[in-house]
């Protein structure tokens, strides 16, 4: 399979590199197309043996797979400025947010699209992708498609596309909401005078603890915090607090507020 990333990036090298580590593609069989011309010396040693181009050099895609990885605000831009079309059997991946199938269609005038919202993790092989696809995709072009999602970490065939929304704002942004609490007990622990090195192992392994027991356990997740906050503890006294200043509501409503944006990128 040749593959071809509209917009190496972050999320698009992360890919490029699962794919060669797993050897799901030859090195001189992956194109990285890039904005600027700065970044091509930097990206070469990285991927020495891939074709490496700018947008404006590109006039015709050697590709059975193009990944579109570009931001989605500036996708209808790149649309209309691409050089080249795409051929009858080329496969369009998409890992953008929001932008649906039909739109990414009707700008890049080619049916055969598969939509994706993989999150940062993927950059350690310890990803999540959601993922749907258009009408006219073959089994067979999904179970390649699955393959390589799934060198990234686990992916999740979803058949309404309008879940990839919620997907979005869920796992596609869900890595930011942990860091941003992990930062506030980060910040917690320095300031009861914990040094900070110190309270980022407590907070990072307590952190990993937790995710190994809710994977490990039968129990649902109010079982375990009951079994944390004992009556008249430590524990309770700070899940008051976050009950008293509606933390939960507070928390789930940032992420449905993630899901509008979503919908509001496609427009």
């Amino acid at each position: 399979m040749k593959i071809a990333i509209l917009g190496a990036g972050n999320m698009g090298l992360s890919f490029s590199k699962s794919f060669l580590k797993y050897e799901l593609i030859k090195p001189e069989h992956l194109h990285l197309i890039i904005r600027s011309q700065e970044k091509i010396t930097k990206i070469a040693e990285e991927f020495p043996k891939s074709k490496i181009s700018t947008f404006q050099e590109v006039k015709e895609i050697d590709a059975d797979l193009i990944i579109i990885a570009v931001k989605p605000q500036d996708f209808q831009t790149v649309a209309q400025n691409i050089q080249f079309t795409f051929k009858e059997n080329q496969m369009i991946l998409s890992i953008m947010a929001g932008i649906n199938i039909e739109k990414i269609q009707k700008l890049l005038n080619h049916p055969l699209v598969v939509r994706a919202m993989p999150n940062s993790p993927t950059l350690l092989g310890m990803g999540i992708t959601g993922y749907t696809a258009a009408n006219g995709i073959s089994f067979s072009q999904l179970i390649n498609i699955e393959r390589l999602l799934n060198s990234t970490g686990r992916s999740v065939y979803l058949e309404n596309e309008e879940l990839l929304d919620g997907v979005t704002a869920l796992s596609g942004s869900g890595p930011a909401y942990f860091y941003y609490i992990i930062d506030a007990m980060i910040k917690a622990g320095i300031e009861m005078g914990i040094e900070e090195n110190l309270s980022k192992l407590f907070v990072k392994q307590t952190m990993l603890g937790a995710y190994h027991l809710i994977n490990n356990s039968e129990k649902n997740l109010e079982e375990l915090i009951k079994d944390v906050a004992s009556k008249g503890g430590t524990t309770e006294a700070a899940l008051k607090t976050f009950e008293e200043n509606s933390f939960k509501e507070i928390l789930k409503q940032g992420i449905l507020n993630a899901e509008k944006r979503a919908k509001e990128l496609n427009n």
